[in-house]
């Protein structure tokens, strides 16, 4: 019989035991994006990027062809990371850029987080082949996007039935903070989730606002 004990499960993400992977958001990736609406897809991403940023969590931001063809960088990542230069690559296929495999190797976790456009290709790639050469992968799904829902509902289900495990990226971070009694990191996961959190930030906002209620008592 399983006996209960107050622990995490093993395959929930710490903010210390994986590298996040930031691929090709783009303006040119992103005018071709129609799975997912263009302003909900910068909330994820900026809510992506600001738990990177509150847990300090080892990242990688790369681009394509950014000079010649598919342009900046999204504002939401170059102002989460002011001081983190993008790897701009010619592959499609992050990970078969050495200077990719490099960072990941330097940085040295196991595990693999992944979003970016497009799912079928610029996320497909990499997690196919990291799966293979022995890493656990994990996709936010909603903060990546493809031409179509089709495109990026095949995909991830490629992906999931290799190994990769879904989420989403309000999961995300509450998944790094997973307590509320973390003081440490309470605010500044209240403050991002109103801004970027959705309905649920509303929620928050409302209950602090109308009651001086907040998660978890605070």
């Amino acid at each position: 019989m399983a006996t209960a004990t107050a622990a995490p499960g093993k395959t929930l993400l710490n903010p210390s035991d994986h590298t996040l992977i930031l691929i090709d958001f783009q303006p040119q990736m992103a005018f071709a994006t129609h799975s997912i609406h263009a302003n909900q897809l910068r909330t994820h991403v900026s809510l992506i990027a600001g738990a990177a940023r509150v847990f300090n969590v080892s990242t990688i931001l790369t681009t394509v062809a950014e000079k010649s063809f598919s342009g900046p960088m999204f504002s939401e990542l170059t102002e989460a990371f002011p001081k983190e230069v993008a790897i701009d690559r010619t592959s499609m296929n992050t990970w078969e850029d050495p200077r990719i495999a490099e960072r990941v190797n330097a940085i040295g976790k196991s595990r693999i987080v992944l979003a970016g456009l497009w799912t079928s290709v610029c996320i497909v790639g990499p997690a196919l082949s990291a799966l293979d050469q022995g890493f656990e992968v994990y996709v936010i799904a909603d903060a990546c996007g493809d031409v179509s829902t089709e495109a990026h509902e095949r995909a991830m289900a490629r992906m999931i039935q290799a190994g990769a495990r879904p989420m989403t990226s309000l999961q995300y971070l509450l998944e790094l903070q997973r307590d509320w009694a973390r003081g440490q990191t309470y605010d500044a996961v209240v403050d991002l989730a109103k801004a970027s959190g959705g309905s649920y930030g509303l929620g928050l906002l409302y209950a602090k606002t109308m009651f001086g209620g907040g998660e978890g008592g605070h």
